[in-house]
């Protein structure tokens, strides 16, 4: 079922669960990670970025995915993820996504705070959850040149007073495109942004994080965790496992099928590690 973000969020403040927000490229990862999710019996986020939008038109997406969404019986997020200015939002919102995100975290703070509130403002006018960021998650790709710093939990504060966002992404001592599990998490300065900032925050560059860390991170005010990298790489070392041992194969079909069963395990390890397995059971004790 196609639900919006702050449904599946609203108990992560309390409870020791916290929902994957997995980048999607297309049909064949989004199926993949629903089957998971099916399988487990727990919500799921599809979040496109600025690769996938521009691969792939935010019309034709938007359909795609909330039509998988309504086709299950878990609950489906269809999430913008880094979405960088209005227009960008519009379209999403237009094309039936369920959640969007604004990242104006390369302004200024004022300038954030000005044009989060003007995204907040047009999402509500559709009934639909933001997310922003205040600090910055940066790359581990040096080529990428985007300010990266850990965010200040009083400007946190503010912020989230001042833009009335429903979750906010927070830097901590991730980066973006991690592949190996090496980040290094300030745990003291997420216990200061939740003392200060009554909002489910968000984790971007997730894959970086190490498996007994995410567990961690979910008995604090952490609900949306994204992970991209390490669904990418999946799907990618056991495509390139499948040519070199098919090197006559042609249909992408066929050499489609293990990949995606590598994506599925791989969503499937990330939705236990957040115990977002016990999703159903968790809810089930809040609304006794």
């Amino acid at each position: 079922m196609l639900v919006n973000l702050n449904e599946v969020l609203r108990d992560t403040l309390t409870m020791d669960y916290a929902v994957p927000a997995f980048n999607i490229f297309g049909y064949e990862d989004a199926k993949a990670i629903i089957e998971a999710a099916e399988e487990l019996n727990a919500p799921v986020i599809l979040a496109t970025n600025k690769v996938a939008i521009t691969h792939m038109p935010i019309s034709i997406l938007g359909r795609m995915l909330t039509e998988l969404a309504e086709r299950t019986h878990v609950p489906v997020v269809v999430h913008l993820d880094h979405g960088s200015d209005y227009e960008t939002v519009r379209q999403a919102l237009q094309a039936g996504y369920s959640s969007v995100m604004y990242d104006g975290s390369q302004l200024e703070f004022e300038e954030n705070i000005r044009t989060t509130k003007s995204i907040v403002q047009l999402a509500n006018s559709f009934g639909i959850p933001v997310e922003a960021e205040i600090g910055s998650v940066g790359y581990s790709d040096s080529n990428i040149c985007l300010k990266s710093f850990l965010t200040d939990p009083f400007e946190a504060k503010e912020f989230a007073e001042r833009t009335g966002v429903d979750a906010l992404a927070v830097a901590v001592g991730t980066l973006h495109r991690m592949e190996e599990q090496t980040a290094n998490i300030q745990y003291e300065l997420i216990e200061e942004i939740q003392s200060l900032v009554n909002l489910p925050l968000v984790m971007h560059g997730s894959t970086g994080i190490r498996d007994a860390d995410l567990k961690k991170i979910t008995k604090t005010n952490f609900g949306k965790v994204n992970i991209g990298t390490a669904i990418r790489m999946a799907f990618g070392k056991k495509l390139r496992e499948e040519i070199l041992a098919h090197p006559e194969a042609f249909d992408r079909l066929d050499l489609f099928q293990l990949p995606m069963q590598a994506v599925k395990r791989e969503a499937m390890h990330k939705i236990k590690l957040l115990n977002t397995h016990k999703y159903q059971e968790i809810r089930g004790k809040t609304n006794k």
